[in-house]
């Protein structure tokens, strides 16, 4: 008969919260010790012969839920718990590894009164949930919170995203995970471009601990705005905000993903990780950047601003959607093949990053800052020009020293000089207001770096790791580091130097290539002036306004499910 110990330390079991004996819910003479920790689930098969292979230890932190049950036999009087796990295994005849469902169930049988069975295999159940829910895998530095249990969850998917099979995948991968996880959610299908733009415009948001995105990143980029289109935004902003993959460019799954320290993964493995980190429920900040347009439109973007070649490939290769991912392959094929040059003005406030302290040396006054995210790969340069390179300083004016590091461009040709901004007239609040750009028409400020050069292959602003599921772009980003990372190539590049940049980008290596036509700032904000008379200018992937545009960061000011 199965038992249970309330009192694990007094019979033996130190460290232990649970303990008991139950059977095999297919075999009743197969039976198992069980003992549940802080950490794991601990199951050792009952044998005459003691052998260390019966045992099996669960972690804690690879469980999205568990659930007590009675058997739909009714003549059954046993009950039962069932908990669920998404272990990271060794995929099939590959060197990676995935998450892999793994379910344990067990029948609770100590007495012939069912309604007792039953209320024993909920006590179980209550404490694995209860001890799941702290071991939820947290990244060393990054501080949390926890979604509210349980948490309801408004989800919208777009059915035409990627090759049209967002909706399917959503059923057949996250919809029982949502279950085990006892997520209680509703599913709203958009029917047309804007329709989650006006959905969280208007919806009341007090029915919903998050909202959740199954699409690309398009889709996510109409929530934000709806959201910050709402007269109550800043309450509204705060509502953490999930994304599982169902498009075809995936890069804030794929960041979110690499942010958890898991190892890559593509298609249906990255869907299984993202709707895993939904299940755990950690939300961390999500930087969010203020875009402003020439029409006075102002936009907020979680992903990236992009001019030139990224984003006519983004755009020209709308019309491979149905092959899926690969589409960024062709395009960026055919675009090579007549690569383009753009002729525009670029300037922008670089981060000024504190000097270190001399080793040994203390400061009352100035106690130790908080410990930072990991930046990008430290040990190579932000500026991969050579300092000394007679390139840079007719490229940047002298860009590699502070004393001439802000260049004056000729006022009559460009609105981007280096004078102080007038004060903003706008009705905006504090926290909302872009306190580091000037209007349009007025000079940018003193502090910034004017970029001499003025033919471009492209220029790319991004504030996520990844640009795609398979574009590494800022090996050392996080969602919340406070930076825009900022890219650029001048012309004079040759097709296959591209070519190799963005093979290297896969893996993260581009920039150890020493391009000398590759440029990499950390900045704060920028502002970028195209003078060719056509191009085509993309935030977070979908094409905006052509004409000048500028940019600034506003950290943590959104929250995201990750892990």
């Amino acid at each position: 008969m199965e038992r249970g110990v309330s009192d694990p330390e007094r019979n033996g079991f130190p460290g232990v919260l649970l303990y008991g004996e139950f059977a095999d819910p297919l075999n009743e003479r197969l039976r198992y010790s069980v003992s549940l920790t802080e950490s794991a689930l601990s199951v050792r098969r009952i044998s005459a012969s003691p052998d260390r292979t019966n045992k099996a230890v669960f972690h804690l932190s690879d469980c999205v839920g568990c659930r007590a049950h009675r058997a739909q036999d009714g003549a059954d009087v046993g009950a039962y718990f069932t908990a669920y796990f998404y272990p990271l295994k060794r995929r099939w005849m590959s060197a990676g590894v995935t998450r892999q469902r793994v379910e344990q169930c067990f029948r609770v049988a100590p007495g012939q009164d069912p309604l007792v069975n039953l209320r024993e295999a909920e006590r179980w159940a209550h404490a694995v949930r209860d001890a799941a829910e702290l071991q939820a895998p947290r990244r060393e530095g990054v501080t949390y919170t926890e979604l509210r249990r349980p948490c309801r969850t408004m989800i919208l998917v777009n059915p035409h995203s990627g090759r049209g099979q967002a909706l399917q995948l959503f059923t057949g991968h996250i919809q029982g995970m949502l279950k085990e996880a006892s997520v209680p959610y509703k599913l709203f299908i958009t029917e047309h471009q804007n329709h989650a733009r006006e959905l969280v415009r208007k919806a009341d948001l007090s029915q919903w601990d998050a909202l959740v995105i199954m699409s690309g990143d398009g889709l996510l980029f109409e929530v934000i705005n709806g959201l910050m289109e709402r007269e109550d935004w800043q309450e509204a902003i705060q509502i953490p905000l999930g994304i599982l993959p169902g498009g075809s460019g995936n890069a804030l799954a794929a960041s979110v993903h690499h942010y958890s320290k898991s190892p890559p993964a593509w298609n249906e493995e990255l869907l299984l990780s993202c709707g895993f980190m939904l299940c755990k429920g950690l939300v961390g900040s999500l930087d969010l950047v203020s875009i402003r347009l020439a029409s006075k439109q102002r936009l907020f973007s979680f992903l990236s601003l992009a001019w030139g070649f990224v984003a006519d490939v983004d755009i020209e290769s709308e019309k491979y959607r149905h092959v899926g991912a690969i589409r960024f392959l062709m395009g960026t094929l055919v675009r090579l093949a007549s690569l383009r040059v753009y002729q525009g003005r670029l300037a922008y406030l670089p981060v000024k990053e504190a000097p270190k302290p001399p080793r040994g040396s203390t400061n009352a006054n100035h106690p130790p800052s908080t410990p930072q995210h990991p930046s990008l790969c430290s040990s190579l340069p932000c500026q991969l020009i050579p300092k000394n390179s007679p390139k840079q300083s007719s490229r940047h004016g002298g860009i590699g020293t502070n004393s001439n590091r802000n260049t004056i461009a000729n006022s009559s040709s460009s609105a981007i000089t280096n004078k102080r901004p007038e004060t903003q007239n706008d009705n905006e609040t504090a926290a909302a207001a872009d306190s580091l750009l000037p209007d349009l028409d007025q000079p940018v400020p003193e502090g910034w770096t004017v970029v001499k050069e003025e033919d471009f292959v492209l220029v790319l602003a991004i504030y996520q790791s990844h640009l795609a599921e398979d574009l590494w772009t800022v090996p050392g980003a996080m969602a919340d580091d406070g930076l825009i990372h900022l890219f650029y190539v001048t012309a004079g590049i040759s097709r296959p130097a591209l070519l190799r940049l963005f093979l290297a980008m896969e893996r993260g290596a581009h920039l150890a290539c020493g391009c000398p036509h590759l440029v990499y700032e950390k900045v704060k904000a920028l502002r970028l002036e195209p003078t060719s008379p056509q191009g085509m200018i993309t935030v977070d992937g979908e094409m905006v306004e052509y004409g000048p545009v500028q940019a600034q960061i506003h950290p943590s000011m959104a929250r995201l499910i990750c892990g």
